[in-house]
């Protein structure tokens, strides 16, 4: 295979998910998506479609294959390498006032939706039934460090553990991971006309979460950016996905297990950082302009890095 031969699979894959969200860009500057829909189709994705496609992808998956500890396991220790590193760059090179976003941007990537959706793409239903086991590590972590980091730099604001745990153990989508696994387990089987309903529904998770983040970008915003949002924003789609999946691959992971921690390492900042930062009433410019770049960005890093992983013969 040449390299232009390898470079259009590797469009294959990026592109119907860049494709979607810059279709939500579109139907937003045409007014035909306005702040309402974006508002309901979001909630509806998080409340329930998403959970749907993780719960099916769960039960349909062997989960010899899809539960690997050792890919777990070097995520979670990835994802508290890239906030330490995150952490200490913001310390020396951030206003104390901004480190918190700064940080929560640089690592709280938009795994459930952008990065299942490539891992979908690329790798079927290993992707998601991988990946959305990947997602309970993704999401307690996540969550945990983004509490720790903001109310240790905004002034009046605690960690406040209890209402973090209720937070994870109410979260949907680990709800139906864990509703999941007694089914996958005891290979209990469901109605296949329950099935297929549950299929229709979960379908429209990808296309309506992805184009809802396209109707959520600013270009006008992205041109008022500060430095430190294109630093966090470097930093979260560059620097640390080419350090996390080159230390993946030093301790052995290869394949389709690499290519799915990249894939989740190279996602753009999550848009839930916004809401945390809102919700404390820290700088919410900075944290969209940190989402804005870097889903804009993600079209071309991560069609880079897969081209690159590839090339090399990693993945």
């Amino acid at each position: 295979m040449n390299l232009l031969e390898l470079f259009a699979r590797t469009l294959d894959v990026t592109l119907p998910v860049f494709a979607m969200v810059f279709v939500g860009l579109g139907l937003k500057r045409l007014k035909w998506i306005d702040s309402a829909f974006v508002s309901t189709a979001s909630a509806l994705v998080f409340r329930a479609t998403l959970p749907t496609l993780i719960f099916l992808s769960l039960i349909k998956a062997d989960l010899s294959v899809a539960l690997d500890v050792s890919l777990m396991v070097f995520f979670a220790a990835a994802t508290l390498g890239q906030f330490l590193l995150s952490w200490a760059w913001a310390h020396y090179r951030v206003a104390r006032q901004d480190r918190g976003i700064y940080v929560q941007g640089a690592f709280r990537g938009n795994c459930g939706v952008v990065g299942l959706a490539l891992a979908a793409g690329m790798y079927g239903n290993y992707g998601l039934s991988a990946g959305s086991l990947l997602l309970g590590v993704v999401i307690v972590m996540y969550n945990a460090f983004s509490v720790v980091v903001l109310a240790f730099y905004q002034p009046g604001q605690s960690t406040d553990w209890r209402s973090l745990l209720k937070h994870v153990a109410t979260n949907p989508l680990i709800i139906s991971v864990f509703a999941a696994l007694p089914f996958t387990a005891l290979s209990i089987p469901l109605p296949s006309w329950v099935i297929t309903s549950g299929d229709y529904f979960a379908s429209l998770t990808l296309p309506l979460a992805l184009i809802c983040i396209g109707a959520t970008l600013s270009v006008s915003s992205m041109r008022d950016s500060s430095q430190v949002a294109l630093g966090a924003s470097l930093m979260k789609m560059v620097t640390l996905p080419i350090l996390s999946t080159l230390a993946a691959w030093m301790v052995g992971f290869s394949g389709e297990q690499l290519g799915l921690l990249f894939l989740f390492f190279a996602s753009p900042t999550a848009a839930a950082s916004f809401v945390m930062v809102k919700a404390i009433g820290g700088n919410v410019s900075l944290a969209a302009n940190i989402i804005a770049i870097t889903t804009l960005m993600a079209s071309i890093t991560v069609t880079l890095g897969i081209f690159a992983l590839r090339l090399l013969g990693w993945i």
